[in-house]
């Protein structure tokens, strides 16, 4: 139960991030960032892989952009970053 309460309000949380100006995204956006591997996996140990699979679908959906950025530095291209 507590699991759920947790995945619930970081997707609470990564919508009220999702709604703050740019320039104030990147701290509770990078925080957030990496507490959603851990929480996938919890995910996967607590419910099931297809559950887990979800969750990355929708974690991947809903962090689209900074992932393509990340990817893009780690293969050493540019990547333009809105304003």
């Amino acid at each position: 139960m507590t699991l759920l309460w947790v995945s619930v309000l970081w997707v609470l949380a990564s919508a009220a991030v999702a709604m703050l100006p740019m320039r104030q995204q990147y701290v509770p956006g990078v925080a957030l960032l990496m507490a959603a591997p851990v929480l996938i996996v919890a995910i996967v140990a607590h419910v099931g892989w297809f559950m887990g699979m979800l969750a990355l679908a929708a974690f991947v959906s809903m962090y689209r952009n900074p992932l393509r950025y990340l990817v893009a530095r780690l293969r050493g291209q540019e990547f333009e970053v809105p304003r």
